[in-house]
């Protein structure tokens, strides 16, 4: 069977536009998250919106790869639609990762598998694995921006400010940083990731 006709090119193209559309909707919640104040929680959502361009790139290039360039590939598949507040976009974001490492790229991997193509099966579940990465984050942030717990620990740990490097040990970050005054926003986060249920 020629390629573009198979259900592995057609997940390829899905996967191909919801990595595109969560890199944006990533942006936004980016920038609510700077309205805010909350530049390094930006940043990190930033980093995983790049990560989701990333992940647009390698189907795109699995596409090519095997099908060739297209005029136009017809889609007929759902894609997330909402919008908040910064809590709920961080909600709605781990909802959406939680989908695609537990059920759509599963899915699409399975199906690449079943149709003979086990190095795009490979990629599905490689991406997968990351998006678990990034539900895990999203929880985290979601809960900790929720709670007012974003820049309190249990326990004294390290705070950095990213802006001049000053450090504090405590179990809460500063309001303002004592040497350079940047904003709470701007201490570096403890993101995470060894005991994180994915």
């Amino acid at each position: 069977m020629e390629f573009i006709k198979t259900r592995t090119y057609q997940n390829l193209a899905n996967a191909f536009a919801g990595e595109c559309q969560a890199g944006m909707r990533y942006q936004m919640i980016a920038k609510l998250a700077m309205k805010e104040e909350m530049k390094t929680l930006a940043d990190t959502v930033k980093t995983i919106a790049k990560n989701e361009t990333l992940h647009a790139t390698q189907f795109f290039n699995a596409m090519l790869k095997n099908g060739g360039s297209r005029e136009n590939v017809k889609l007929d598949a759902g894609y997330p639609f909402h919008a908040g507040t910064l809590v709920e976009g961080l909600q709605f974001a781990e909802s959406d990762e939680t989908d695609e490492a537990t059920e759509i790229y599963p899915t699409f991997a399975k199906i690449a598998e079943e149709e003979g193509f086990m190095d795009i099966a490979g990629l599905f579940k490689l991406v997968a694995e990351v998006e678990k990465h990034h539900k895990a984050i999203f929880h985290y942030l979601a809960n900790a921006v929720k709670d007012g717990t974003l820049y309190k620990n249990e326990s004294p740990i390290i705070w950095v400010c990213s802006e001049c490097g000053h450090q504090h040990v405590s179990t809460e970050a500063w309001k303002v940083c004592p040497l350079c005054k940047a904003k709470q926003g701007y201490v570096e986060l403890h993101l995470p990731f060894e005991g994180v249920k994915l």
